[in-house]
């Protein structure tokens, strides 16, 4: 009778799972929470939790970073703006505390710094990658490497690999990097990831940025042990955030009441973090607290070779200054 039972919520799912709309947008984590008799967020204890999370000060970093410390975990949010990033600390609810780490991700030196800092404060058991912003223009950094590509590929990266022994010690530790389903439309490319100036859309650069996250999410679960860190991604489905607001402002007028709230996209986030699920597998795709393909079109598929994998694996290796 269980397992029949397992079977029609799978067969629900995945006629939820099949339009976009009913997917991505409200209607999925209101018939699945009720499908899959979600365990209330609330209940969870996050007492003498350690978690990094960077991009905490708007938007679905922001929802999180609010359930976090209710829930009360010891949080340091990273941040660019000082100001900012205090003042959303300071503002944060009991009984958790929050910590401002001021960087940019996309600064390599920068996260350098922030790393030290977090080590200085006692590192942490978990980190968040849910800094990102889709971008019009074409920017790099210092080091030459284009800003969506080094804030949200490389950067984090780098802090993984400067946090893992702190992480590890967890046993094991948690990392959870927040996608967007904009990657089903990517595949997954080495050296078309920087896009140049002749062909730069925000758009596609972010879906690529997107595509690689995920890829890497998962070479990092074959790399490291699961007793020492598991290695987790997730997307929040199309929600209603400032960064929608200012980046896609005709998708978010014609989606209208249909899309997300912040805490409905930053609900699986959570739910990583504190549920034991998490800790039973590691390289996984989450949308709505269930594990999902990472394709949907057999064009993008067809790209996804063990070659390129490794050859993204080397590349970010080199961009990041981590290659041993």
């Amino acid at each position: 009778m269980v397992v029949a039972m397992s079977t029609w919520k799978s067969i629900v799912d995945k006629v939820i799972e099949a339009p976009v709309v009913t997917s991505f947008t409200s209607i999925g984590p209101a018939l699945r929470s009720r499908l899959d008799d979600w365990t209330s967020l609330d209940s969870y204890d996050l007492i003498g939790r350690r978690i990094v999370l960077t991009g905490g000060t708007s938007g679905l970093g922001l929802a999180a970073a609010e359930r976090f410390t209710s829930l009360g975990a010891t949080l340091l949010v990273v941040g660019r703006s000082r100001d900012k990033t205090e003042r959303i600390c300071a503002g944060l609810p009991g009984p958790g505390t929050a910590t401002a780490v001021i960087a940019d991700l996309g600064d390599f030196d920068q996260v350098r710094a922030a790393a030290n800092e977090i080590l200085d404060l006692g590192g942490a058991d978990t980190l968040i990658h849910n800094a990102g912003a889709l971008t019009a223009d074409r920017r790099t950094n210092a080091a030459g490497v284009e800003a969506t590509i080094a804030s949200q590929v490389v950067g984090p990266h780098l802090m993984t690999t400067l946090l893992l022994p702190s992480l590890s010690e967890a046993a094991p530790g948690r990392v959870i990097t927040m996608a967007s389903g904009g990657m089903y439309a990517a595949g997954l490319t080495v050296r078309q990831l920087q896009m140049d100036d002749d062909e730069y859309g925000g758009s596609e650069q972010y879906a690529r940025a997107k595509r690689a996250q995920v890829t890497m999410n998962e070479l990092w679960a074959t790399k490291v042990s699961p007793a020492k860190v598991v290695f987790h991604a997730m997307h929040p489905g199309w929600a209603d955030t400032p960064g929608v607001e200012a980046s896609l402002p005709t998708f978010r007028k014609v989606m209208g009441p249909l899309l997300r709230s912040a805490d409905q996209g930053a609900d699986t986030l959570v739910w990583l973090v504190a549920d034991d699920e998490a800790t039973t597998t590691s390289g996984d795709f989450w949308l709505d607290r269930r594990r999902r393909p990472i394709h949907k079109l057999p064009t993008t598929k067809k790209t996804d070779t063990p070659e390129r994998r490794a050859q993204l694996w080397e590349y970010v290796e080199q961009l990041a200054g981590t290659r041993s």
